[in-house]
């Protein structure tokens, strides 16, 4: 509606077509929002039929400020305080100056009092935020939405060594506060591939736009992970919670797939149809002895191994003294 607004402000002739093509909608929703406009906003909006075209009939100097109500208003401000889990990152200042941006328009509209300032009583907080490039932030976003392949150096993680690669991206997503990007990797048989925005390095964008295949969904790719990365064959997950941590684990729902039972004593078994990756294994491996892997057997069997390498390092091993100290 800003857009039909702006578009109406210059004088130049416009109608629902045009503007339809503009802003790549269907002309019935661009006359809803001019019904909307003219009906509940209040603005001088008509169809001259000798032109074709929608105009003003007469200046309209600013878009009309929306009217909310106390809960809209507290939702936008609890919405505001969520931002502040980006707080010392490079993608704090222009976060919040799209917020004010968004809320300039809706002050003095109404008056009340809270029983308490909303940002003591209601915050958000995260632990192992990711370190974000603004940068590169812009550039991959940019290429995502306008389907152009980007090129890079990337750093895998179990390695040190700069790869070049060359990508048509196709979805962005903050996971686990975290920045991945989701593209056909044209270096690796153009299959799908997970990268971090962390680990790029003399990002480009190369010019060449594509088509991204309208099938594409980061819901099912993701859909038998159980973090980030997509996942082997889903197998059945089968772990057995203790009374303390199956408190916690009922709490949540770590997985689309999972079912509860709760067992003697408070006990709780979680099921999950995951693929068995090394997401999983650290996840079951913070639980420490909260937790036993029932199925499957392969999943046991690691989990057994590597908490017998824990003991045995920490048995073996002084503990170290810290540097000066």
């Amino acid at each position: 509606m800003l857009q039909i607004h702006e578009a109406l402000q210059t004088g130049e002739p416009t109608n629902c077509n045009r503007l339809a093509r503009a802003l790549e909608v269907s002309a019935r929703t661009v006359q809803r929002d001019i019904d909307f406009m003219r009906d509940q906003l209040g603005l001088p909006i008509e169809y001259e039929p000798t032109e074709r075209a929608l105009r003003y009939t007469r200046e309209v100097i600013q878009f009309p400020t929306m009217k909310i109500s106390e809960g809209e208003l507290v939702a936008l401000s609890v919405a505001r305080q969520a931002l502040t889990q980006y707080r010392g990152t490079p993608f704090e200042r222009p976060l919040r100056d799209a917020f004010e941006k968004l809320t300039s328009g809706l002050r003095d509209q109404i008056q009340f009092a809270w029983s308490s300032n909303l940002s003591e009583s209601i915050s958000f907080r995260a632990a192992g935020q990711g370190v974000g490039n603004l940068s590169i932030f812009e550039t991959v976003s940019e290429a995502v939405l306008s389907r152009e392949e980007l090129s890079f150096e990337y750093r895998k993680l179990a390695s040190d060594r700069q790869e070049k690669r060359c990508v048509q991206p196709l979805h962005l997503a903050c996971i686990d506060n975290q920045w991945y990007l989701f593209g056909f990797d044209l270096n690796r048989s153009g299959s799908v591939r997970t990268f971090a925005l962390t680990r790029m390095q003399r990002l480009r964008n190369t010019g060449r736009t594509f088509v991204r295949p309208k099938n594409f969904s980061l819901d099912e790719h993701l859909a038998d992970s159980f973090g980030v990365f997509s996942s082997p064959e889903p197998e059945g997950v089968r772990l057995r919670f203790d009374a303390f941590a199956g408190r916690l684990i009922s709490e949540r729902t770590w997985h689309a797939s999972q079912q509860l039972e709760v067992g003697a004593e408070g006990s709780v078994d979680l099921t999950m149809h995951v693929g068995v990756s090394p997401e999983v294994e650290r996840w079951i491996l913070g639980w420490g002895d909260h937790v036993e892997v029932s199925a499957p057997p392969v999943l046991r069997d690691t989990i057994a191994r590597t908490a017998a390498r824990v003991c045995e390092y920490y048995e073996n091993r002084p503990a170290r003294q810290p540097a000066g100290g």
